[in-house]
């Protein structure tokens, strides 16, 4: 019923720059939360950064002043710009999202099938 794809994904230099995007499809009613986790090989999943549907965001610490997160809700998106990379930010990155399904009563969590982002010279 939904789906969420996102692109952007590869190989980057440290020091350099990407962006992710994810749109998001299906029968939706409204979006409340979007954001991007990721997962390093051993890790957990952990969160990046999240837009709330009030305009405010979240960023873990680490990519404070380095990631921005965006949205466009007219199209259901979420972006997330990676500036200054380092390589302990190599991971599989994935789109979250808080989806209310039209017919629906009650606000759900989804994920994209993640991509994955390389830094490394």
């Amino acid at each position: 019923q939904v789906q969420l794809v996102e692109s952007g994904g590869g190989l980057a230099q440290p020091g350099g720059s990407r962006r992710l995007s994810c749109a998001a499809s299906g029968s939706i009613l409204s979006i409340n939360a979007m954001g991007w986790y990721r997962q390093a090989p051993g890790t957990s999943r952990d969160s990046v950064a999240i837009s709330h549907s009030d305009g405010t965001t979240n960023y873990a610490d680490s990519v404070k002043g380095r990631f921005t997160i965006s949205r466009d809700n007219a199209k259901n998106m979420v972006y997330l710009q990676m500036n200054k990379l380092e390589p302990e930010d190599t991971a599989v990155y994935y789109c979250f999202a808080t989806i209310r399904l039209r017919g629906g009563s009650y606000y759900q969590g989804y994920w994209g099938q993640g991509t994955q982002v390389t830094v490394s010279s």
